[in-house]
């Protein structure tokens, strides 16, 4: 895992560490005016890294805005607003309705209530959601940018929880998403394998073991499901399959490359394209990687490369460590 991944990890004991400190400096400084600013900047800088190592703590969040509104920092509480719809979500195309306004008058007001109609509490949020509401959020979800490894964390905890409600079809639909956008999120493929293990869906559970080994060798989760369907635990009588077709593995990556798609699309100019397939797949493959697309040139390459065109295997390593 790199620095970035284990950062955007939620890490609650050190979030709270750094809450406890925040919370001790503003007290020094309301107790001590003479060394007040020196003592919101230390609290400002421990609100910082509750949120950097917590994100899915609202009081790490509130924390950090409250003490950028005793500082007087409207642009920063607007920074903190932007980062947190981000987190939770948000169309982009919405967060420009949050230039212009005045934080340090409505900011406070803004953090309570995204709060209060889309808590990071996987339990709470889903403890306010009715049938209409769960249907909205599954809409909503094809549509929203889960490329931030924190929205996709949160929202992945969200579908566990859609998950274990009994709700499987929808966990199974959106899930794709999440994963289109953060192909390493090896945790969630593991849910998934799992899920359509327990379905007897073989093809699919076998498809989703499979990346995770990709990305992850030490994984050896394929290889372990691989033995299990040949009776090698617990003396079970074999089940014959040598894995799914060639077209079924295709049409999967195919798929999840669409969805990996965002709005911004990486055009190829006319131009530019040659006659033979090869050239075009390898100019799309470099446009992709150029603009940092590396989730949809990742399951391109993987694609090519596993319809045995070995050229691919280089670009998919490289979006591989892109990702």
């Amino acid at each position: 895992m790199d620095s970035a991944s284990i950062l955007q990890h939620p890490r609650r004991n050190l979030g709270s560490r750094h809450r406890s400190q925040a919370d001790r400096f503003v007290k020094l400084a309301k107790k001590d005016p003479g060394r007040k600013d020196e003592n919101l900047a230390w609290a400002e800088q421990n609100a910082q890294q509750a949120v950097l190592y917590d994100f899915t703590d609202e009081r790490n969040w509130r924390c950090l805005a409250e003490i950028k509104h005793m500082r007087q920092d409207g642009e920063g509480l607007s920074l903190v607003l932007e980062d947190l719809f981000v987190v939770l979500g948000r169309d982009p195309n919405q967060l420009g309705q949050l230039k212009g306004v005045n934080h340090m008058e409505v900011g406070l007001e803004l953090l309570e209530a995204a709060f209060l109609t889309d808590s990071l509490e996987p339990e709470i949020w889903f403890g306010k959601l009715d049938s209409d509401s769960l249907n909205n959020f599954a809409i909503r979800c094809k549509g929203l940018d889960f490329t931030d490894q924190r929205a996709n964390i949160v929202y992945g905890r969200r579908l566990e929880r859609i998950r274990s409600a009994g709700h499987e079809e929808m966990f199974i639909e959106l899930v794709h998403h999440l994963l289109a956008h953060r192909p390493a999120n090896h945790e969630l493929w593991m849910e998934l394998g799992r899920l359509h293990e327990r379905r007897g869906e073989i093809d699919q559970a076998w498809l989703c073991y499979d990346h995770v080994q990709q990305i992850r060798p030490t994984e050896t989760v394929r290889d372990l499901f691989l033995a299990r369907l040949k009776g090698a635990m617990d003396g079970e009588e074999s089940i014959p399959w040598s894995g799914p077709s060639l077209e079924t593995r295709a049409d999967f990556l195919s798929r999840m490359q669409n969805l990996s798609q965002t709005v911004s699309v990486v055009p190829i100019e006319e131009e530019e394209v040659e006659e033979e397939p090869v050239d075009v797949e390898l100019k799309r493959l470099q446009d992709l990687i150029e603009a940092g697309e590396a989730a949809e040139a990742f399951f391109m390459a993987r694609s090519l490369f596993t319809s045995g065109e070995s050229w691919a295997e280089e670009w998919m390593l490289k979006a591989q460590s892109m990702l």
